[in-house]
C-alpha cells in the first residue's frame, strides 16, 4: 500500500465518522485518537504549507465540514 492510499484510508475514514456520528473524533476516547492524530498532523502540514498540492483540496473540504461539526463553548 502506498502513502497516498494510506492518506486516502484515513481520509475516508474520519469522513465517514464524522457523517455518521455528526462529531469531530474526541479526545477524550481512546479508540478515536488516531484519526485525531492524522486530522491534527494534516492541519499542521497545511499550515505550513508543506501538504502536498493534490491533497489540499481534499483536505480542505474535510476541514469545512470538521468546522461545522465544532463544538462550542456552552459559556460562550
Amino acid at each position: 500500500m502506498t502513502q497516498e492510499e494510506r492518506w486516502l484510508r484515513q481520509y475516508n475514514e474520519l469522513m465517514d465518522f464524522m457523517t455518521t456520528n455528526q462529531r469531530r473524533p474526541s479526545k477524550h476516547r481512546i479508540e478515536e485518537h488516531l484519526m485525531l492524530n492524522w486530522l491534527r498532523h494534516n492541519q499542521k502540514l497545511m499550515a505550513k504549507g508543506e501538504l502536498p498540492p493534490e491533497r489540499q483540496e481534499r483536505f480542505a473540504h474535510l476541514m469545512s465540514i470538521a468546522n461545522k461539526l465544532r463544538r462550542l463553548n456552552q459559556y460562550g
